[in-house]
């Protein structure tokens, strides 16, 4: 498959539906078009017309077709739409005829985005803002995927790299134009102050919760004993019956995982073995070790076993979770007392997860970057920093250059195949 190719798919949900929306991108777009309504309609003007068959003159439907001439249409290059009913016969018939149009075949997943990206539509950084929005499910992920895909990355990152080259031209005329009269001499801490003050604002980027952490949600791992509550705790979080509750110690032997989000905060709480020394078969030996690999990757640890005797971890909540049983009532004020079957003290626990999330995930105004680009921007920030400790032009000149080339990397002016392929293979057909 070429990527000079023209690509069609149906860009609208599965149908049924009230409308079908079929995209067609590349050099034979108008000649589709033409083929299928007879002309080509003025650009970004929606026209009503009989779409038929061009091989039998049989009528498929009467729809909207627009035309986008390249380069200014969403994917970079000639792009029409059809816009027609959505039921399974009529998408299917005008799929099968672009399909015998010669030229012409079914898009790849993301092929559309990744034409808008080969084409300058798009950065890489866009990208992944708009992969994110298309998964999103919480209003705090689709307010922070908004921003990404809205380009407010790629320009912080365009400010840097026009700051960086500025600097970059102040060290290179010390280098080439020192001796004559007409140049003015860069001065050394000029440059490292403000190479410095660039690398204290990628810091402080980097400093901020990762963007993953929005979509794999803040992960809550309820830990204790055998029969300490838990399974009944995280039903009575996630409102529904997720785990089995019995009196038989043992009775969770592996992790159950439920997503679910808490105003507009995406969490996974994770319920897991109980946590015993003595008495546990094989099987159930393996759930407590991975109850305590849980513990290792959590976020926040839920404790409903003795006080003090959870994993020593900052993120611990010690939870009294039986306060309808004397015996479990806490000895300590720091800990939270509640009764997931009477309900009390459960709106105060969620209020609990819901402010000490606030400070693991990113807040829905404020940038953040994924894992793939704080590796490339930590790159640049290091760069930076080394500046500020340097007295040769010429090594100076070297770290601006590797920290344009990190920023490179990360809004994808410098990439690999292959990277782009794990990218785009992420998304829908038709996007």
């Amino acid at each position: 498959m070429s990527a000079a190719d023209t690509i069609f798919a149906l860009s609208s949900g599965q149908p049924p539906a009230a409308i079908g929306i079929i995209r067609i991108s590349g050099s034979k777009a108008s000649h589709a078009l033409r083929a299928l309504s007879g002309s080509v309609p003025d650009e970004r003007r929606a026209r009503l017309a009989k779409l038929t068959d061009p091989a039998s003159g049989d009528l498929l439907d009467t729809a909207l077709v627009l035309w986008f001439p390249g380069p200014g249409s969403a994917s970079g290059e000639d792009l029409a739409e059809i816009h027609c009913h959505g039921g399974r016969a009529v998408v299917r018939a005008l799929e099968t005829v672009l399909e015998d149009m010669d030229g012409l075949r079914r898009a790849e997943p993301g092929e559309f985005t990744r034409r808008a990206f080969t084409h300058g539509r798009m950065d890489l950084a866009e990208a992944e803002g708009l992969s994110d929005l298309l998964f999103a499910e919480t209003e705090l992920q689709r307010r922070s995927a908004i921003q990404a895909a809205g380009g407010a990355l790629s320009r912080k990152v365009d400010d840097w790299q026009n700051s960086i080259l500025r600097l970059s031209a102040m060290v290179e005329a010390e280098l080439d134009f020192s001796d004559e009269d007409d140049v003015t001499p860069a001065q050394l801490s000029v440059v490292q102050s403000a190479a410095d003050e660039l690398a204290s604002e990628m810091k402080n980027m980097l400093d901020r919760p990762r963007a993953e952490k929005l979509r794999e949600g803040v992960r809550v791992v309820l830990g204790g004993p055998p029969n300490s509550g838990k399974s009944t705790l995280l039903n009575a979080l996630v409102e529904r019956e997720a785990a089995i509750v019995s009196p038989i110690a043992g009775t969770t032997r592996d992790v159950i995982e439920v997503p679910i989000a808490i105003k507009g905060i995406p969490f996974l709480f994770i319920d897991t073995a109980g946590v015993r020394d003595e008495g546990a078969e094989e099987i159930e030996r393996i759930g407590i070790d991975r109850a305590r690999q849980q513990f290792d990757a959590a976020d926040l640890i839920l404790w409903l076993g003795p006080e003090g005797g959870g994993p020593k971890a900052s993120n611990l909540v010690e939870i009294a979770s039986r306060q309808d049983h004397a015996e479990y009532q806490p000895k300590s004020s720091d800990v939270l007392s509640v009764s997931p079957i009477a309900g009390t003290g459960m709106d105060a626990l969620v209020t609990l997860l819901v402010d000490r999330a606030k400070d693991i995930v990113p807040h829905g105004d404020e940038i953040s970057v994924n894992k793939r680009q704080a590796d490339h921007l930590s790159e640049a920030q290091v760069s930076l920093h080394q500046i500020s400790e340097e007295q040769d032009y010429l090594i100076i000149a070297e770290q601006l250059r590797l920290a344009r080339a990190a920023l490179d990397a990360l809004t994808g002016k410098a990439s690999t195949e292959d990277m782009l392929d794990g990218l785009f293979g992420k998304f829908c057909i038709g996007k």
